[in-house]
C-alpha cells in the first residue's frame, strides 16, 4: 500500500509538514510514504485524483493533515476509487469530523497507516461531496467570518468562531429560504434561524448539532431552528452546544428535526451555504445521501 500525506500548510500553526516529517523519521513504513503540501485551493482534490489515476492497480491511503476543509478536499478527490481510503491527522481550528470518534487517537501516525477500513456514507451536494455537515443560515455567517480570519492570517484560530457568533447575532437572526425534506416543506413561512444537514455530529468547532447522526445508517440528519429572539438564543445556546436540543422541552417549539434521503433548498439571491466549512454561493442546491460511498481508515 502507498501512503500519501496531504498537508495543508495553512492549518494549525503552519508547521504541519515539519511535524509530519519528524514523526515519520522512526516510522517502519516511511519508505512507502509520500508528502504533498497543497499550493492552492482545490489542490488537495486535484492531487488525489491525479495520483489515483496513475496508481490504479495499487491500494492508496491518503492522510488528510489539516482541518475539516482538508478532509473534504481529500474526500472529493478519492470518492469513486475503490482502491483508495482516507484518514485524518487533525490540526485545524475546528476539527469537527474527528469528534464523531471520541475514543479514537488520530494523532498516532503508525496507527493511521495500519488502521482497518470501513465504508461510510457521504452527502452529495450538487456535484460536490460533504463528509461532515452542510449548513446554512446563522452558521454560515459564522463560517464566513472564520474563513476571512484564516485567509487574512494564513491560518485559523479558535477565536474566529467567537467573532463569527457575535457577527451572526447582529446580522443573521432571520434568514430566508424554502427547505424541502423528502418532499415536505419544513418551513412553510419561508424563514429560519439555522439549518444543518449532517452526516457527522459536530459543527463550528464545538456545537453538537446532530447528536443522533451516524455515518453508516444511509440517512441525513436535518435540524432546523426557527427564528427566535436574541434573548432566547442565549438561553438555548448551551443545550444546542451540548447536543441536548432534540430532547429539551424548552426547545420543542423551535426545533424541526428529520432523518432524510434528499433535501432541496431554494433561496434568494446572495444566499450561501457552508459545505464542511467551505462557503458556496448559490440560489438552489440539492443534497442527497450517498450510502457507503467511501473508505475510512479508523485506528482501533
Amino acid at each position: 500500500m502507498k501512503y500519501v500525506f496531504i498537508v495543508n500548510p495553512k492549518a494549525g500553526d503552519g508547521k504541519s509538514e515539519e511535524v509530519i516529517r519528524k514523526l515519520l523519521e522512526n516510522e517502519p513504513l516511511k519508505d512507502l510514504c509520500e508528502i504533498h503540501s497543497t499550493e492552492y485551493k482545490g489542490d488537495d482534490t486535484d492531487y488525489c485524483r491525479k495520483y489515483l489515476e496513475e496508481h490504479k492497480d495499487e491500494e492508496v491511503r491518503f492522510i488528510a493533515c489539516g482541518g475539516d476543509g482538508t478532509i473534504n478536499g481529500v474526500v472529493n478527490g478519492i470518492v469513486g476509487y475503490d482502491n483508495a481510503s482516507f484518514t485524518p491527522f487533525p490540526n485545524g481550528s475546528g476539527n469537527d469530523f474527528v469528534k464523531c470518534f471520541p475514543n479514537v487517537d488520530f494523532n498516532d501516525i503508525h496507527s493511521l497507516l495500519t488502521a482497518p477500513v470501513k465504508k461510510i456514507d457521504l452527502m452529495k451536494v450538487d456535484d460536490l461531496y460533504s463528509v461532515n455537515v452542510t449548513n446554512f443560515g446563522f452558521d454560515t455567517t459564522v463560517a464566513v467570518t472564520v474563513n476571512e480570519g484564516r485567509d487574512r492570517r494564513g491560518h485559523g484560530e479558535k477565536s474566529d468562531y467567537t467573532k463569527g457568533i457575535v457577527k451572526a447575532l447582529l446580522t443573521a437572526m432571520k434568514n430566508k429560504a424554502k427547505i424541502i425534506v423528502d418532499g415536505e416543506v419544513i418551513n412553510p413561512e419561508g424563514q429560519y434561524l439555522l439549518c444543518t444537514l449532517s452526516n457527522g455530529q459536530y459543527v463550528g468547532g464545538s456545537f453538537k448539532c446532530a447528536p443522533r447522526s451516524s455515518m453508516e445508517d444511509g440517512l441525513i440528519e436535518v435540524c432546523m431552528i426557527k427564528c427566535i429572539s436574541r434573548l432566547r438564543f442565549v438561553k438555548v445556546l448551551n443545550p444546542y452546544t451540548n447536543g441536548e436540543h432534540l430532547d429539551d422541552e424548552f426547545m420543542k417549539d423551535i426545533v424541526v428535526y428529520r432523518q432524510a434521503k434528499k433535501i432541496e433548498v431554494f433561496a434568494p439571491k446572495g444566499f450561501a451555504y457552508s459545505l464542511d466549512g467551505e462557503i458556496i454561493y448559490t440560489e438552489h442546491f440539492v443534497c442527497e445521501i450517498a450510502e457507503k460511498a467511501i473508505n475510512l481508515a479508523i485506528p482501533e
